[in-house]
């Protein structure tokens, strides 16, 4: 499966009932979202959650992140009942209201979406539909563009989010050496600073690799940050897969030893994780290649750990530079990599040019 496609966005017409983008209490803060990244708390009957629909809304919404390995979800469901749905519960990143509505006047159904009801920048969505057919014929045919809303919501939260805690450093360097801003995390470290190549590391996420046979990773660790390095742009052709890879694994072999002396990370080629490109654009208009896929550290005859990477590659127009913004994550199969892959995801969305 996908992680969505453009064209969902335009697939079917919304029923938009807009309310505040922020909400308050009584006068008082902006109100944060809880829950993790990647769930979507649904609020329906039991009777409706244990009918057909639930899983439609499965197939629908619990979409897999290609080509990862362990596979990585976009979106895991937890439900509550009506009436269990409490005060506490609220306050979720993701809701969606499934119910049976006789008054509904639309015989296929509504679909109402809803920005900040009870916490800022939450998104709630209404499926409603006057018999249990149609609120069935909704979610089996109508939910691209459901999972297309909350898909964007969730980068765009993790964007907003890292923009309010701005690294006046780290920024100046990217501006002076590749022409881009991006939105970090908070505490995010430079690693490696060369004239065409930067490693930045995650807050709390720079553990050294450890590997088999030398020691296992903590239970839960994960290693994660973004690599950004660039090269001169003479044509088109350089943005094709083979080019983009090979250009990649010339660049990381050089510049990302692993802590094993003669080992390095390269990309991994086989078939069921092979890397998939689509052409995308970032949150401020920049237009290129994202690619996903899965490296490893290789040399000396032998392989090492690997993870998961997601890059954007992109043409600065003044300078005439091929520029990749390429973040990682290495984690443990038995540790969720939905929120730090998210994360990566959200870092080259916000790519933005500067003179």
């Amino acid at each position: 499966m996908k992680l969505y496609s453009v064209l969902a966005l335009m697939a079917i017409a919304l029923t938009v009932a807009c309310s505040s983008n922020q909400t308050k209490i009584n006068g008082s803060a902006d109100i944060a979202v809880t829950g993790k990244v990647g769930e979507i708390l649904v609020v329906c009957d039991q009777d409706i959650w244990e009918s057909d629909i639930k899983k439609h809304l499965d197939t629908q919404l619990t979409r897999f992140i290609m080509p990862y390995y362990p596979d990585v979800v976009t979106f895991e469901l937890l439900h509550k009942t009506p009436q269990k749905f409490t005060q506490g519960d609220k306050r979720r990143r993701n809701a969606l209201f499934v119910e049976i509505d006789p008054t509904v006047k639309e015989e296929n159904g509504v679909i109402r979406k809803k920005n900040g009801v009870w916490a800022t920048d939450q998104m709630v969505i209404e499926l409603a539909a006057p018999s249990y057919n149609s609120l069935l014929a909704l979610v089996q045919n109508q939910m691209d563009t459901v999972h297309a809303t909350y898909d964007q919501v969730e980068w765009q939260r993790l964007i907003k989010y890292n923009k309010r805690r701005k690294n006046t450093f780290i920024d100046e360097k990217l501006a002076k050496v590749f022409g881009i801003d991006l939105d970090l995390p908070d505490g995010s470290k430079i690693l490696t600073s060369r004239q065409n190549f930067y490693r930045i590391s995650f807050p709390d996420l720079s553990r050294p690799i450890e590997f088999v046979g030398t020691g296992g990773q903590d239970e839960g660790a994960v290693l994660s940050g973004v690599m950004i390095y660039q090269y001169d742009f003479v044509d088109s052709a350089q943005l094709g897969l083979q080019n983009l890879l090979q250009a990649r694994d010339t660049m990381l072999k050089y510049n990302v030893p692993s802590e094993v002396e003669g080992m390095y990370m390269g990309t991994q080629y086989v078939d069921m994780v092979y890397p998939e490109m689509t052409n995308d654009v970032s949150i401020n208009g920049v237009r290129g290649k994202e690619m996903r896929g899965m490296f490893k550290f290789v040399g000396l005859g032998k392989h090492g750990t690997g993870g998961a990477f997601w890059s954007f590659h992109f043409v600065h127009p003044q300078r005439k530079k091929l520029i990749c913004v390429s973040g990682y994550v290495d984690a443990p199969p038995t540790t969720s990599w939905t929120h730090p892959i998210r994360l990566v995801q959200s870092i080259w969305k916000s790519v933005a040019l500067v003179p």
